[in-house]
């Protein structure tokens, strides 16, 4: 039987209707690969409108005013509501949109647990900057946060506006150095993959060495026998399998592709071929000044050929050391990776951040775009 007009129109709509929906279920993994999870306070809808609100920002919520702007100071009352905070920050000069403050509250749930206080706050911060730091009015500890996924330059680049008396050359210079007592620092030129993305409290006299410390600390707590037994049983030492679980972050918009994108390196290492993993280049190519961003998208054909052992598309194997700090989803991925023998991937064509997978380069071409 042939379907009538009016049924493939149908059939269409549906269609359609399939892609908006899930498209729409998608924002909240993107923006939390962004920004951090939602809050838990808010319902599936909240959280996919959240997400979208934080999503059209795009790069307002992590960018200054004002990057040269003096500190001023600021006073949180008590009971006063994350909106009136936001529309006063944005009179004062000191954030670009009210609104984007406050959807940023709410998104995370830092609107529940702003604190009254006398606050020094300056342009040079962004807003995410700013939220956190109106959850602790105490003068003599802050709140400092690291993203799954920055490198040690990105981590140096935020402590100018944390609160913390530590200059990002002083950072560098520390992390640079590996502490002592950490048996899987033997032999590292850097702390970068060990600086463990969390939240932590610092004492705002803290120096350098104390905050990488405490960084690497945090590595060491979640470094459990479990994952370690894991990295084993895919034939990795520890820096192996955190700079393994380096790329993966880097190249995981949604989480839970984590394991299939760990799965597809480990497959291609034993299979020797090259991990062509565009993160290493990024890697490898440095700031881009132009971009203002470490990480250089989209990536030219000149690119791909730059000279570095942290080139994956040149050199076979891993890279030499962690090309960026990973967080306990891509390091789970690595210890327990899916059951697959699929040996490549790209991303889909629907711009949905989620991945295509194959088995043969065949089927790999044939998930190219139109």
């Amino acid at each position: 039987m042939i379907p009538t007009r009016p049924t493939l129109a149908l059939l269409a709509s549906l269609g359609a209707l399939f892609c908006i929906v899930a498209f729409l279920a998608s924002l909240p993994s993107i923006a939390a690969h962004r920004y951090g999870p939602t809050a838990a306070s808010l319902d599936p809808l909240q959280k996919i409108e959240y997400s979208a609100r934080l999503l059209w920002y795009d790069g307002l919520l992590t960018r200054p005013l004002d990057r040269l702007g003096p500190k001023q100071p600021f006073v949180v009352e008590p009971g006063e509501s994350g909106a009136s905070v936001a529309h006063r920050l944005y009179a004062a000069g000191l954030i670009y949109d009210a609104a984007a403050f406050r959807d940023y509250l709410i998104y995370t749930g830092l609107d529940r647990s702003l604190q009254a206080g006398h606050y020094e706050l300056s342009p040079s911060m962004s807003i995410v900057d700013m939220a956190h730091a109106m959850q602790d009015a105490t003068p003599t500890e802050v709140t400092f946060v690291i993203l799954p996924g920055w490198r040690r330059e990105e981590i140096a680049a935020s402590l100018p506006t944390s609160g913390l008396a530590i200059a990002p050359q002083e950072f560098l210079d520390a992390s640079g150095n590996p502490p002592p007592g950490f048996d899987f620092l033997s032999g590292a030129a850097s702390t970068e993959g060990f600086l463990y993305p969390d939240a932590y409290i610092l004492p705002r006299t803290a120096t350098a060495v104390q905050a990488v410390e405490a960084f690497v600390r945090g590595f060491a707590l979640h470094l459990s026998a479990d994952l370690r037994d894991g990295f084993e049983r895919q034939g990795l030492s520890v820096p192996q399998a955190v700079t393994l679980a380096s790329i993966v972050q880097r190249e995981a918009v949604h989480e839970e592709e984590s394991p299939l994108l760990a799965a597809v390196f480990l497959n291609r290492l034993r299979a020797g071929m090259k991990l062509d993993a565009d993160p290493t280049v990024q890697y490898a190519l440095g700031y881009n000044a132009a971009q203002q961003t470490w990480w250089t998208n989209p990536l030219s054909l000149a690119d791909l050929q730059i000279d570095s052992p942290y080139n994956t598309y040149r050199y076979n194997g891993l890279p030499p050391a962690p090309i960026s700090n990973p967080g306990s989803q891509a390091l789970q991925a690595v210890a327990f990776p899916a059951q697959t023998d699929y040996y490549f991937f790209r991303a889909r064509c629907d711009g949905s951040g989620f991945h295509e997978f194959a088995r043969t380069f065949e089927e790999h071409l044939q998930n190219a775009c139109p």
